[in-house]
């Protein structure tokens, strides 16, 4: 009965109009979940710019640029969530079993790293090189996919799920080439920071290959992000890039005249997924329609 009775005094102190405030989170608190959720989601791209490897501690907080503490704290507590798994020989920390499981669930709009599995094994077939298709995310792009030709000597310069600020690698440049001008500038700069752990590049190394990539009709790096291999890569669709082809081996089998040969072998397989994109959406469209009536 007491407890009923300071109920209802503090619902009149705080007038009829604020009986749903706790519902409401203030805005500095959202502000804050916001900030965590963010430095959540920077904590594990960071973990998964490594692919397999995992990284120790000491690689976390360098490259996140956050205090050892902070950084100690989080992937403890993303250990106990299984959003990171830490390997008691090697200490190093790796994505975890729970982004695995929800991965499984995950709808991606197009599975096109299947879409692209018998493009990727023409042009491999084709060229005896390495191919990488690389899927924007963002401000970077994601290693999906990899195939592999028949060359001796293999330029295995990406591993699946590795990430790469937009524009490093020659499937990133493709794709930041085909942005329209205005965004690719914003892209660059933004990122500009992420830029020097990779070898030569920085935002004015990027926006001269942007500019050459886009007179060429494809995007071309020799030695940039590693010594001694070059790479070609196209970017699809043409209008509205979501991801790129590349093809990369050692810098002496892509001189000008058989890097244009190889930029061809790409455009045509581009142009077959291009096809493929457009009977998908189609085809989602008319199921769309037909759902509607």
């Amino acid at each position: 009965m007491v407890e009923t009775k300071v109920k209802r005094s503090s619902q009149r102190a705080t007038g009829p109009n604020q009986a749903t405030a706790p519902f409401h989170e203030p805005e500095q608190h959202a502000r804050s979940g916001t900030q965590s959720i963010e430095r959540v989601v920077g904590m594990l791209r960071v973990i998964a710019s490594r692919g397999r490897r995992g990284m120790r501690i000491a690689d976390v907080v360098s490259v996140s640029g956050l205090p050892m503490s902070t950084c100690f704290r989080m992937l403890q507590r993303l250990e106990l969530e299984g959003l990171v798994y830490r390997d008691p020989l090697t200490r190093k920390y790796h994505l975890g079993p729970l982004l695995y499981e929800l991965g499984l669930l995950a709808q991606p709009r197009y599975r096109l790293s299947e879409l692209c599995d018998e493009a990727l094994r023409v042009i491999a077939d084709q060229t005896q090189d390495t191919v990488y298709l690389s899927e924007r995310r963002g401000a970077e792009s994601i290693c999906t996919s990899r195939a592999l030709g028949d060359y001796p000597i293999k330029a295995l310069t990406l591993d699946v799920g590795i990430r790469r600020p937009m524009g490093v690698g020659a499937g990133g440049l493709a794709i930041l080439s085909a942005l329209p001008e205005a965004e690719a500038d914003q892209m660059v700069a933004a990122s500009g920071p992420q830029y020097a752990k990779f070898g030569a590049f920085d935002p004015g190394f990027l926006r001269a290959a942007v500019i050459e990539s886009r007179a060429r009709g494809y995007s071309f790096l020799d030695s940039a992000a590693t010594p001694g291999t070059a790479a070609v890569g196209v970017a699809f669709p043409p209008k509205n890039p979501i991801a790129a082809i590349s093809v990369a081996a050692i810098s002496s089998r892509l001189g000008p005249s058989r890097r244009v040969e190889v930029a061809r072998i790409i455009q045509k397989q581009v142009r077959v997924i291009c096809t493929l994109l457009q009977a998908q959406e189609s085809a989602s469209a008319a199921g769309l329609r037909r759902k509607a009536t």
